[in-house]
């Protein structure tokens, strides 16, 4: 089993990455990957950090790593999978694809989580939409989430119907960019350089 007693981290790097052309989790980004990246931030505030797709694709990266129980399956595979592995009650689940992700986030879900009786908590976006794949889900989630499964349910949201989600409001969209395809990752390395350089 993964995790202390109470945290525990894991990132989401299964997926095809069909419209990118390329395993997003191994985008360049800062020194590295930008799942390190993820993985970073993830570690620092859950204690661990554990990928979610194929040990051998990500084994280079030092980086332990446990497979999809049906690769190919989606992002709520991935959940459900974490979820039977951890020994921890609260669990960090992060899809690599959201490079704006911060400790300061992870920090505000997990202290959200300690305090209310909820079975996840999801950030909300400030169009209203919640973004279930930067959640915190307790262990008790597997349950559900694999009878989802069972039933064909593949869209996390909908999985997430009947149990008690507690929505985090966000104020900044752009913690939570999801990049999808090659135009839309360089859009956001141009714009994250730009802001890195600031005014000049």
């Amino acid at each position: 089993m993964i995790g202390s007693m109470t945290r525990a981290g894991f990132i989401l790097a299964g997926g095809a990455s069909v419209r990118m052309g390329r395993d997003m989790a191994l985008l360049p980004h800062g020194a590295g990957t930008l799942v390190e990246h993820v993985a970073a931030a993830v570690r620092a505030v859950a204690g661990s950090v554990t990928l979610v797709g194929a040990p051998e694709r990500y084994d280079f990266l030092g980086l332990p790593a446990i497979p999809d129980r049906q690769p190919g399956s989606g992002p709520l595979e991935g959940i459900a999978t974490a979820l039977e592995r951890t020994d921890a009650e609260w669990n960090l689940i992060v899809a690599c694809d959201l490079p704006g992700v911060t400790t300061g986030l992870f920090s505000l879900l997990f202290s959200r989580a300690d305090a209310s009786r909820c079975d996840c908590v999801i950030p909300r976006l400030p169009d209203g939409s919640l973004q279930p794949l930067c959640g915190v889900y307790h262990r008790g989630c597997r349950g559900p989430l694999s009878s989802a499964l069972e039933r064909g349910v593949r869209k996390v949201y909908d999985a997430l119907a009947g149990l008690r989600v507690h929505p985090v409001d966000v104020q900044d969209a752009g913690d939570l960019v999801n990049l999808n395809t090659p135009a839309e990752w360089d859009d956001y390395r141009s714009r994250h350089q730009s802001d890195a350089a600031g005014p000049g």
